[in-house]
């Protein structure tokens, strides 16, 4: 008796599917757009450093630190786009834009490429797996010590989203590791190429402050001109990478539930901002969801790939306008975290 194969169930939830039904053009790199992207972040960078080089008048100073460090974090986005291959169509290109892009942030490429574009991107949200404010259990939470559990609620507040990726990202996974494998080289070059951009940039400013007003300005003049602008981004981008991924309805998944579809779908966000700061600086990356769907695309095509996302998951993508009242909502509710009921819980909870 001939035995016949069971039919094979078809595939629900995949991300492939998600995938498919993005449009062609949505691939579509543009080098007079990402030209005129690069031109704009550049200039909108200069001009406040220099402007910041000619005075000291605490009125003018602030708002250009403010400006600064908006001018940072847009380098940085179009950095970040660059190194995920998305911006123009040359591999060789791409990385060199990124490299030169994130210098202003003191990032290094080769770290960022494995931390941020193959384990934040590869497991989004996964339990054990993607560090990216990987949130605590209660039990874990319980066996900190004092000052472990004082830096949690200090970074894990509406204050500490800067301290925790100066931290957790940019100093623990990027200038602390040192990946074992092929990638080592390649991050001990990038980190050995930009600390020496970076002390030449310091010690030729530090040396024109001296020329210009002694020792006091030589020591004033690195600090204002890149320290400061440098802090403000990491406050900004620690931000932003909390709304992207921590909010009351977000879920977390235990490494048995999770899949690419649910953290790239399910546990990411499209926020609508003011058109000027995205025109700006901020570039389509709080259109996140059709970044996480497929990094390939370019940030000028983002908006085209969520409304085709939108249309065909409509119960599935999550959309809201960024709001202050929103984020402080998720700084106070979102602490610990239990992976089996996947819900947010208090402090309290690890009392228990």
């Amino acid at each position: 008796m001939t035995e016949v194969a069971a039919p094979i169930a078809a595939r629900t939830d995949s991300l492939n599917d998600v995938r498919a039904i993005i449009p062609v053009r949505c691939y579509q790199r543009s080098a007079r757009r990402a030209s005129w992207a690069l031109a704009q972040g550049f200039l909108l960078w200069l001009l406040p450093v220099v402007a910041l080089a000619f005075t000291d008048r605490w009125y003018f100073v602030v708002p250009l630190w403010v400006l600064a460090g908006l001018a940072v974090s847009g380098l940085f986005v179009l950095g970040h786009d660059a190194s995920h291959g998305a911006l123009v169509t040359s591999r060789k290109a791409n990385r060199l834009i990124a490299q030169v892009c994130m210098a202003p942030s003191a990032h290094v490429e080769a770290a960022w490429d494995l931390g941020h574009n193959r384990i934040h991107h590869g497991y989004t949200t996964r339990e054990g797996f993607d560090f990216v404010w990987h949130p605590l259990t209660p039990a874990q939470y319980a066996e900190l010590g004092a000052f472990a559990r004082l830096r949690h609620r200090f970074e894990w507040s509406f204050l500490g989203s800067g301290a925790y990726f100066l931290r957790e990202v940019w100093w623990e996974k990027m200038w602390r590791y040192n990946a074992p494998g092929k990638r080592r080289n390649a991050i001990i070059r990038d980190k050995t190429v930009l600390t020496v951009a970076m002390v030449l940039a310091i010690g030729g400013v530090a040396t024109a402050g001296a020329i210009m007003g002694g020792v006091s300005t030589a020591f004033w003049l690195p600090i204002k001109l890149f320290v400061v602008p440098f802090l403000l981004f990491v406050h900004i981008i620690g931000w932003t990478v909390y709304v992207h991924h921590v909010a009351p309805d977000i879920r977390w998944w235990p490494r048995k539930e999770w899949s690419q579809f649910k953290g790239q779908m399910e546990s990411t966000t499209i926020l609508r901002v003011p058109s000027v700061l995205n025109r700006l600086w901020f570039h389509n990356i709080f259109v996140h969801v059709p970044h996480h769907v497929d990094a390939r695309i370019p940030f000028h095509q983002l908006p085209a790939a969520a409304e085709a996302i939108k249309e065909h998951f409509p119960q599935t993508v999550r959309t809201e306008r960024l709001s202050m009242r929103g984020y402080l909502r998720a700084t106070k509710v979102c602490k610990l975290y239990d992976f089996q009921q996947g819900c947010w819980l208090p402090y309290s909870a690890a009392r228990a």
